[in-house]
């Protein structure tokens, strides 16, 4: 594992106020430090908000994002601050969840990429959307999301 001293992250060991809109937030990706490697990668958003685009009532999920590196990987701190900026976003809950899918798939470029939105409750019904990049790479663990349907999520 080498360090790439051409990587200068935007928001890693500075003070970083959180984005007025998802257009704004900034990623950050830095270099594999284990290029070639198949491994998985998952972060979970248990408190994700945003706004519900007709009646600008908050919407609450618990978002699981999983991905197997290519060249580059997503800079916790950035990524966290790009999901923070929902908050006062307004879209359905397909809008956010396959959107952060697909910029996360664009811009970071990983082998695979799969993100699972499982929203609370809007109107007493549960809605969970799930995107991914096409089939996971063969040879690869992955495992459950772990996230139980809807009974309270807790």
């Amino acid at each position: 594992m080498s360090a790439d001293s051409s990587y200068t992250p935007a928001h890693l060991g500075q003070a970083s106020g959180l984005p007025a809109t998802p257009e704004e937030a900034r990623l950050d990706y830095p270099p594999n430090p284990h290029p070639g490697a198949l491994y998985l990668v998952r972060f979970v958003a248990p408190e994700f908000t945003s706004l519900c685009p007709v009646t600008g009532q908050p919407d609450f999920a618990h978002l699981v994002i999983d991905y197997v590196p290519g060249e580059r990987i997503v800079e916790s701190k950035a990524l966290k601050l790009f999901l923070g900026s929902f908050r006062n976003h307004a879209a359905f809950h397909e809008a956010c969840t396959v959107g952060i899918g697909k910029r996360l798939f664009d811009e970071m470029q990983p082998q695979w990429l799969r993100i699972g939105g499982y929203w609370y409750p809007r109107g007493g019904i549960p809605i969970d959307v799930f995107w991914q990049s096409g089939p996971p790479p063969a040879g690869l663990w992955l495992p459950d999301q772990g996230v139980q349907p809807y009974r309270g999520r807790g």
